[in-house]
């Protein structure tokens, strides 16, 4: 039952999205999901929700909305000024907001994508056990201004702002800044004999036909010594294309299941959050990593989520005693 509903008043590039399809290649049908998964699961943690729950995802325009009833909320991901009828409040902690004060974010810099979460989150329609947005099937899409999204639950406001304020020295981890961007070898790397170091030498500019599902760049481009035609086969996300032309092609999460361009390298999963927040226009460098060491960063970055999970977890347990000890009704 849907404790309430969120309006949207300026949609801005705003879409109700998760984690993504898991299930979906296998069906043939991309993944999709939040291009910085980083940032989305930390804005779901900041208001106890599990990771895979929907979240908006905001990209680079501004977004207002307003609820009509108490919200949780979090925003993490690309900097932006977060308002709360008109009084500024921080990312990358939880705020509450009473039923029908105004929700802003605006002047996205730093990045390009941030997310908000609302504690309980949204009730929205799924493809194969997820909300995420496929162009392809006509699935989802963009927010328009007066649409509604139900919410799930209704969180009364945090009554105890210093207090709150205190326990929310949460140490967020954040995304690593400078646009380096870690890789695998590809699959193909041999086909490029010498020339494929080209990639690790200079920085790439992303050009302004990148999209969720490619990032498109130029830059020094490694040549394909061999030949013959690379028949079509499956292909991750993450992979670097290297198709005939001036441009390197980086696939990220609503690529196709199949391609048949040689594939030089593969981007890491930590670096797909670092690509989902570069502007077009902006410069990118490449970064070589072995396979055992990438696997070492994706395990280390879970272990810090888990940690912020389990600090969120103390400071909505001591809330919570605290509530009880005031009042005796608990708050969250």
């Amino acid at each position: 039952m849907n404790a309430g509903a969120l309006t949207v008043i300026e949609a801005g590039s705003t879409q109700v999205t998760d984690l993504g399809r898991r299930r979906g290649p296998r069906f043939g049908v991309p993944v999709n999901g939040a291009l910085d998964q980083h940032s989305a699961r930390i804005a779901n943690i900041l208001v106890g929700n599990p990771e895979t729950a929907p979240v908006l995802e905001i990209t680079a325009l501004d977004a207002e909305f307003v609820a009509d009833v108490d919200l949780l909320i979090a925003v993490s991901g690309a900097d932006g000024h977060l308002t709360v009828d008109g009084v500024g409040r921080p990312s990358n902690e939880p705020v509450s907001v009473r039923a029908g004060e105004v929700i802003a974010l605006r002047q996205i810099q730093g990045g390009l994508r941030a997310y908000l979460a609302v504690r309980g989150s949204f009730d929205v329609p799924r493809l194969l056990g997820s909300c995420a947005p496929d162009s392809v099937l006509g699935f989802g899409g963009r927010l328009v201004s007066g649409a509604t999204i139900p919410v799930r639950r209704s969180t009364a406001p945090i009554f105890n702002a210093h207090f709150s304020a205190e326990l929310y020295s949460l140490d967020v981890p954040r995304l690593a800044t400078g646009f380096v961007v870690d890789v695998t070898d590809g699959p193909d790397i041999d086909d490029f004999a010498g020339t494929a170091d080209r990639l690790f030498e200079q920085p790439y500019l992303v050009t302004p036909k990148s999209n969720h599902i490619g990032l498109r760049m130029t830059g020094p481009l490694p040549e394909r010594i061999t030949q013959g035609e690379v028949l079509s086969r499956g292909v991750p996300v993450g992979a670097v294309e290297v198709p005939p032309g001036d441009e390197l092609l980086v696939l990220h999460r609503g690529r196709g299941v199949t391609a048949g361009y040689p594939v030089l390298a593969v981007v890491t999963p930590g670096s797909l959050d670092v690509l989902a927040q570069v502007r077009p226009g902006q410069h990118l460098r490449f970064r070589r990593l072995s396979a055992a060491d990438a696997a070492a960063r994706a395990r280390a970055e879970l272990v810090e989520l888990e940690a912020l999970r389990l600090r969120v977890q103390s400071v909505f347990a001591a809330l919570d005693a605290l509530a009880t000890a005031t009042t005796g009704r608990t708050l969250l």
